[in-house]
């Protein structure tokens, strides 16, 4: 339990309240001016990138490649080390962060830095920079809403919200006497990277249970539940061996294929069901209730129909890495179309496919191995539908397909409770973390 404070006033601020009576009250400008330098004749060509999770790193680090300009640097403005950096279009949901490097940024993005570091922090004001309850605040101050419509559900959504530089300067701060600013930031510093490192941890132990699962999903859905069985070589690399009772077969030759619907803007956001790329990508089991609407006609859902059975896979994406992504339909949509950034496979009547082995069989690692292996990325990249008629698909019996998904629903349900659990216990970090840094610079809390 911290300590509070011996006296408090009014601060006459809605976000904070309450403050100690020993601290004062100063609009931004007072502590923190802008820094406005423009590259320009250019003094570095080191481009530094903004995110909400990492705060100020090198562009290279974001994007994975060289840290070479694409453009005329001289439009850029300077970032100085102990620069607060803020996404202008951003900071209301907590683009902004404390910089280490000399380097340019966007010419969106804002840089403040102190006037007189004999008095001033600047961690203590990066700190109410990170408090939600002053991002919140800022949000009164947005102009200039961006809509845009999303291609693939149709939806509208709101992108971001312009701060002017004249009106974060006129926000008023608690300003607290310059060693008690140190004590906040050497306070905070210590406890965000307790924090920090313990939702690192719960992170790792997630992805070792998702890795778990995905290991037992590829070996049962190629080796079955036997480990005796006597086994024979698939003849496919990327399989290995199977069961030498199992059969194999071109996904060819156990359904058809045909590619979604593509249509200009207005054809979505109203009507009838729609099933997007989103709707694959992210489940295992299509959803039997869509968020997307489209304006189709009878003819329209007659040949894109979503049918109890049908598998869909993600067909093209800026990346590689978002293809051939699989979702089973266990239950028919009716009057849906779904979307042209799709490929629908319907199995044939009385196919020896079923859908509770196919939801695993075609979300499994090797699946994707295939895809990406196969696949030829041009500009972006695209799943034919020729490429997925060669994908060798695995025959156990009716029989046995049912008792692999039977367990494989007992060991993923058991596992992503797991998950479950880990989350939560991360969000109840994230929160404390907010609950402390929001306590700590508006003094609900005395940390000395």
């Amino acid at each position: 339990m911290f300590k509070k404070y011996d006296a408090y006033k009014n601060s006459g601020i809605d976000w904070i309240g309450e403050i100690p009576a020993s601290w004062d009250v100063k609009r931004l400008k007072a502590p923190l001016a802008e820094r406005n330098e423009k590259n320009d004749p250019i003094k570095t060509d080191f481009i530094l990138s903004l995110t909400m999770h990492q705060g100020v790193i090198p562009q290279s680090e974001k994007t994975g490649g060289g840290n070479k300009p694409k453009e005329d640097l001289t439009a850029y403005k300077l970032a100085r080390p102990n620069d607060i950096v803020l996404n202008s279009m951003n900071v209301i949901v907590g683009s902004v962060g404390l910089s280490k490097y000399f380097g340019v940024v966007s010419p969106v993005y804002y840089m403040l830095y102190v006037r007189d570091e004999s008095k001033t922090n600047i961690g203590y004001y990066n700190y109410i920079f990170q408090s939600q309850a002053f991002q919140k605040n800022l949000g009164r101050l947005g102009t200039g809403i961006l809509i845009k419509k999303s291609e693939a559900s149709g939806k509208l959504n709101t992108i971001r919200m312009k701060i002017s530089m004249d009106d974060l300067n006129n926000e008023l701060l608690p300003i607290p006497s310059f060693c008690e600013q140190n004590e906040i930031v050497d306070f905070l510093d210590r406890k965000t990277l307790e924090i920090d490192q313990a939702i690192a941890i719960k992170e790792q132990q997630i992805a070792l249970l998702n890795e778990r699962k995905q290991i037992v999903i590829q070996k049962v859905v190629t080796q079955g539940l036997d480990p005796n069985v006597p086994m024979k070589d698939s003849g496919v690399e990327w399989i290995g061996e199977i069961p030498e009772h199992w059969k194999i077969s071109k996904i060819r030759y156990l359904g058809a294929t045909q590619n979604g619907i593509s249509a200009g803007g207005d054809y979505f956001g109203t009507g009838h069901p729609f099933v997007s790329y989103g709707d694959v990508y992210k489940n295992r089991v299509l959803p039997e209730t869509v968020e997307g609407l489209a304006k189709s006609t009878l003819s329209d859902q007659k040949s894109f129909s979503i049918q109890e059975g049908d598998i869909f896979f993600t067909r093209t994406s800026e990346t590689i890495d978002e293809i051939g992504f699989a979702s089973v339909c266990f239950k028919t949509i009716e009057n849906a179309v779904f979307a042209g950034f799709l490929i629908r496979f319907r199995p044939f009547l009385k196919s020896p496919l079923i859908k509770e082995f196919s939801k695993y069989y075609f979300s499994s690692p090797m699946m994707r191995a295939y895809f990406v292996k196969e696949m030829n990325l041009v500009i972006r990249a695209s799943l034919s539908q020729e490429l997925l008629k060669n994908l060798d698909v695995l025959l156990p019996s009716i029989k046995e397909q049912k008792e692999i998904s039977e367990y494989l629903d007992d060991l993923t349900d058991k596992i992503e409770n797991a998950v479950l659990i880990k989350y939560s216990e991360i969000d109840k970090l994230k929160e404390y973390k907010t609950t402390l840094i929001n306590d700590a610079v508006t003094g609900k809390i005395k940390v000395a």
